[in-house]
């Protein structure tokens, strides 16, 4: 099964930041993920066999024992590669990002332990929005911050498996691990 690991913002913040998004300035046709979908990949996981599972949840409930909560705020709108041929349209963090980064690098850490290749790119915290359908798109060049509701406290980090489908992926939690409640 395809897993993931991360942090899911409340509704409230995902439900606003997909609207705003909608709300961009861009040319060309992108496909939008629906608002149950934003989330913060700490790792990305791939296939995983259905017998290493439990091995990966003990993983994860042990960094969630590790990690304060803490303070998440949603900061611009950007793209990958770049604004002018843009694959991906996501939004940006600003504070939580030093927290964030800690927390990847400790599911990176465990993950590894497990014999899963570690990441090579750097940990930049992000929410993927939408993905342009058939060729690259353009985003205005305006770095706004997305309007509403964008501040949350993450409280904790899920084991997630993604389901494809014609419409999108659909994401099943498989694990939940609670960050301490002394952080913020």
């Amino acid at each position: 099964m395809r897993l993931f690991v991360a942090v899911f913002p409340p509704e409230e913040v995902r439900r606003n930041l997909i609207e705003a998004a909608r709300m961009l300035e861009v040319g060309g046709d992108v496909r939008w993920v629906r608002p149950e979908g934003v989330h913060l990949t700490l790792k990305f996981l791939g296939e995983v066999p259905e017998e290493r599972v439990d091995e990966v949840r003990r993983a994860i409930e042990k960094i969630g024992g590790r990690h304060e909560s803490f303070g998440v705020e949603i900061s611009g709108f950007g793209a990958f590669p770049s604004r002018r041929r843009a694959r991906v349209v996501w939004a940006g963090v600003g504070e939580g990002a030093k927290e964030l980064a800690e927390l990847a690098g400790d599911v990176e850490h465990a993950m590894q332990g497990l014999g899963f290749a570690r990441e090579r790119r750097p940990y930049r915290p992000h929410l993927t929005l939408g993905r342009a359908r058939k060729r690259p798109v353009s985003l205005g060049p305006e770095e706004r911050d997305p309007p509403g509701e964008r501040r949350f406290t993450a409280r904790r980090v899920e084991l997630v498996r993604s389901i494809l489908g014609p419409e999108g992926a659909t994401y099943l939690t498989l694990a939940a691990a609670r960050l301490s409640e002394d952080g913020e």
